[in-house]
């Protein structure tokens, strides 16, 4: 299977390739040519044999096709289980149960391993970059601590993470550095994206990335809602409808694929924060960037969604796009309001990203929806302690993985927000890797 840029000046490439370079050199998102047709409704035994039959095709002809098992079975060896909410008809699909207590573990996991089987020894060392909006960096962090071949660099946005995400991107050590940058999300993604599509920086240093724009980190994601849907079909009789919190929408592009490649994944809606770029398009205003705004759900704040380029190559025109997808903003005092009433509502704690998608769940059956849906837990409660008990009035219990990233040393730095200040970095570490 070949890939190609969503910007369409790009050569097509192999998977290998794609996951290597994570950015077209075009600049744009490498996305299949075709998507295959899979067996997504039968129930696989474990998450782990969910994502084998998800990721074999695309991994056809790749290097590494026969450690396809392998790596998936470290990747997901976690669950990612469907759980009944108070409601009829109402589900959380819990996916903070990795190492570093979100969803983006799965994946990260996959990537670092499918890059190390990549890899050639004798090779310079690689240099993976990723901007952070709180969780991806973390996840990275812990999928690519002390590998060899490699070193990680994090861009994140001083100020707008939680405390203990915080501490949770800069805990590691060893190969991985931490940077906070003067600015938003989206001023350390432009960093990032600018770094990445540099060809005289690539001449000097080996640059990989782990952010969403990665093929190595969306498509593993499709395997959850894989597996989440068949089993539910199975079990009721009807497809698995998701609402999904999302910032830089790759996740919600890895349901897609799910649907898309057989999964019986029904509508897939978009739960945003007070950044509601996603929500005005949909709501019929031309697409445009806008700039960050910082909200209780900080992993979602995000004014320029890198994957909605994907989004976008997938459907003929825009109309399609807004047919396709529903999308709606919950600001500040929503989402406190949610979290507040929760626990005697739903039976459960959620994080702030998750709250937002829960105001959505409860809007559909205030307007009496009766169909099933699953709200995506991103991140466990716990990682956003200073927001969330105070409104439960309870202590949030520590996952024992984020207990033990917090016992931590913290090993941070600052950087400029400005590319010149970026590539001194890259070229140091690349050169001390």
């Amino acid at each position: 299977m070949k890939f190609v840029s969503t910007r369409g000046h790009a050569p097509a490439v192999g998977i290998d390739d794609a996951l290597v370079a994570g950015l077209a050199p075009d600049g744009g998102l490498y996305v299949p040519e075709s998507i295959p047709a899979v067996d997504l409704a039968t129930p696989r035994a474990t998450l782990a044999d969910t994502a084998l039959v998800t990721l074999a095709p695309w991994f056809e002809g790749s290097r590494i096709e026969s450690q396809l098992h392998a790596l998936c079975g470290h990747a997901f060896a976690f669950d990612a289980p469907l759980r009944p909410l108070a409601g009829p008809g109402d589900y959380l699909l819990e996916l903070f149960h990795g190492p570093t207590a979100a969803f983006k573990d799965y994946a990260a996991r996959f990537l670092a391993g499918a890059l190390g089987a990549l890899r050639d020894p004798a090779a310079q060392a690689t240099t993976i970059l990723v901007a952070t909006s709180g969780d991806t960096g973390a996840a990275v962090a812990a999928a690519f601590h002390r590998r060899p071949g490699f070193s990680v660099v994090i861009l994140y946005p001083d100020g707008r993470v939680s405390p203990r995400q915080a501490h949770g991107l800069e805990c590691w050590g060893d190969n991985v550095h931490a940077y906070r940058v003067d600015g938003s999300f989206d001023d350390c993604q432009r960093l990032a994206k600018q770094a990445l599509s540099d060809p005289t920086l690539r001449a000097r240093i080996a640059l990989g990335t782990a952010n969403s724009i990665s093929l190595g980190r969306l498509l593993p994601q499709a395997a959850y809602y894989a597996h989440a849907a068949a089993h539910h079909h199975t079990a009721s009789g009807h497809a698995l409808n998701l609402i999904i919190p999302t910032g830089n929408l790759g996740n919600a592009c890895a349901a897609y694929l799910a649907r898309a490649m057989g999964a019986p994944v029904g509508e897939i809606r978009l739960a945003c924060n007070a950044n509601d770029t996603l929500p005005q398009f949909f709501d019929g205003v031309d697409y445009a960037a806008q700039p960050t705004r910082a909200t209780l759900a900080n992993a979602m704040d995000v004014g320029a969604p890198s994957n909605f380029e994907r989004l976008r190559h997938w459907h003929v025109d825009d109309a399609a796009l807004r047919a396709a997808f529903v999308a709606r903003s919950v600001d500040d005092a929503t989402i406190r309001a949610t979290i507040r009433a929760a626990p005697a509502r739903h039976d459960i704690v959620p994080c702030p990203h998750t709250a937002t998608a829960l105001h959505l769940l409860e809007t559909l059956r205030t307007q009496g929806d009766g169909r099933d849906w699953a709200v995506v837990a991103t991140a466990h409660p716990a990682k956003f302690d200073s927001i969330v008990e105070p409104l439960v009035g309870a202590g949030v219990e520590l996952p024992s993985a984020l207990a033990a990233c917090l016992a931590r040393p913290a090993h941070g730095a600052h950087l400029d927000d400005s590319d010149d200040a970026l590539a001194r970095v890259l070229l140091k570490t690349g050169a001390s890797a």
